[in-house]
């Protein structure tokens, strides 16, 4: 399969485009700084116990890495870079975060056209807890509730756009939602649940975010939801 990744160089991001190609699939990036990107691969593949995670030598992994990957140079709000950048991909994932600007809900609001042209019609996107439903008051978003102990809504808000644009959109979507997300690696030892968060879940690591994002690529289970995941 070929994949866009999106947010490539962030903390979750680059964790999914290391099982990305780990499993052998062509990986398209669009990234302001290509440079950073490479000298995150190169610092993984460097690692003491590489070869032992990811069960072959350390140099064959660097050579097919770089044959698997296809850095693009750009913005995700130029629709010509983005445009360039899905190129003959069957899927899309997005690990764009919010940085105290609009680039996720605009980013979102350039790609959904995109895709519905190009007939691209899967889309993962990591999202945040508070734009799933409330336990205690089922109508309303957990980031509008008592449940939320967060001061700014402001990530919440970005996050919901975006859930709003998909919600009008013809793609085969999915919003993984984790709730307070420490860096830490994949373990396995995690709980998900269709559009709340799961019982008295308190945190989920980048590592096992990552790993159900990029599982969603071959699981229909979750598609137009978005998926609460936490310990």
């Amino acid at each position: 399969m070929r994949i866009l990744l999106l947010g490539a160089t962030g903390r979750t991001g680059r964790l999914i485009l290391q099982h990305a190609l780990r499993n052998g699939h062509e990986v398209h990036t669009l990234v302001r700084s290509p440079e950073k990107l490479q000298e995150q691969l190169l610092q993984t593949i460097q690692e003491p116990d590489f070869a032992k995670r990811y069960y072959l030598p350390a140099e064959e992994d660097t050579a097919r890495w770089k044959e698997q990957l296809h850095i693009f140079t750009g913005s995700v709000l130029e629709p010509n870079d983005l445009l360039t950048a899905l190129h003959g991909v069957d899927a899309v994932i997005s690990a764009i975060g919010t940085d105290g600007s609009d680039t996720l809900s605009a980013s979102t609001r350039i790609l959904i056209p995109l895709l519905e042209q190009q007939g691209i019609q899967r889309l993962i996107t990591i999202g945040t807890a508070g734009i799933l439903q409330s336990r205690t008051q089922p109508e309303l978003f957990r980031y509008q509730s008592s449940e939320s102990k967060r001061r700014s809504t402001r990530a919440a808000e970005e996050h919901r756009s975006v859930y709003e644009q998909l919600l009008q959109s013809s793609l085969d979507w999915t919003i993984i939602c984790p709730t307070y997300l420490p860096d830490g690696d994949y373990t396995g030892q995690y709980r998900v649940e269709k559009d709340i968060l799961p019982e008295d879940g308190s945190r989920i690591s980048t590592g096992d975010t990552a790993h159900f994002a990029y599982q969603q690529l071959q699981d229909r289970q979750y598609l137009r939801s978005r998926v609460g995941i936490a310990d």
